[in-house]
């Protein structure tokens, strides 16, 4: 069940967090996996390390997803590297919190640039090769953020909740051609982007979740090996939540 031996994957912003949890994830079921980073090459080479490790090819590539140009070449080096492409993760995110009458023009432009227009350039960058061999997996990484909304992060809310109608949109476009086309909300999983928030905070969140504890970036990874397999043929433009009962309706 869920043998990837054979695919091809690239996740955006695989270094660190839940990208390298799935990229890793990707890899123990049998996928070569290509990381992209923006910053962080340590990182990404020690990822490379721990993906090799289990057997298969991997390798990182460097590029901002929310630069069409660089987007567009970190799939183009994916498919350089592996001969094709059969899974793109879009994973690569990130937050500039605050309420929305001190946001300013551009914290919401970055934060929506990264998210949203990062995760339209490499879906279309890629869409191009898996229409062409009538197979192709694409995996967006939302948030809850994105269903209910979150006081504070009115951008970030907005680009994942973007990002899920864009699924459904594309998911439409492309299921004739054996694509298939879904996205993972995590609720509150322990990651670098939420280390910074307080105690109080944290017991806040807490006493919403059901299941009374946080995530970690391993909960999230086996909802990706499943949404790229052939057990998943016939889930697309579906939004799966990961979030120990966070989002409850």
């Amino acid at each position: 069940m869920f043998d990837l031996t054979g695919k091809c994957a690239l996740v955006t912003g695989g270094s660190r967090g839940i990208g390298r949890a799935i990229a890793l994830a990707l890899a123990q079921h049998g996928a070569d996996v290509v990381i992209n980073y923006a910053r962080n090459a340590e990182a990404a080479d020690r990822a490379v390390e721990d993906l090799r490790a289990l057997g298969v090819r991997a390798e990182a590539v460097r590029g901002d997803v929310a630069v069409p140009e660089e987007a567009v070449g970190a799939v183009e080096a994916a498919i350089r590297a592996l001969g094709r492409l059969d899974i793109l993760v879009n994973n690569a995110g990130m937050t500039h919190d605050d309420l929305v009458l001190r946001l300013g023009q551009d914290d919401w432009d970055t934060v929506l640039n990264t998210n949203l227009r990062g995760t339209f350039f490499c879906t279309k960058a890629a869409l191009r090769g898996m229409i062409r061999q009538r197979w192709g997996r694409i995996i967006n990484v939302t948030s809850v953020a994105g269903l209910i909304g979150n006081a504070g992060q009115a951008n970030y809310s907005a680009a994942k909740a973007g990002i899920i109608g864009f699924a459904k949109a594309v998911a439409k476009e492309v299921a004739g051609r054996n694509i298939t086309v879904n996205a993972i909300a995590p609720g509150f999983v322990e990651t670098e982007m939420t280390a910074a928030l307080t105690e109080q905070q944290r017991e806040a969140i807490l006493r919403q979740i059901p299941m009374a504890r946080t995530g970690v970036p391993a909960d999230v990874a086996p909802a990706a090996v499943f949404l790229a397999s052939e057990e998943a043929a016939y889930v697309t433009a579906h939004v799966l939540t990961v979030d120990g009962g966070l989002v409850s309706y």
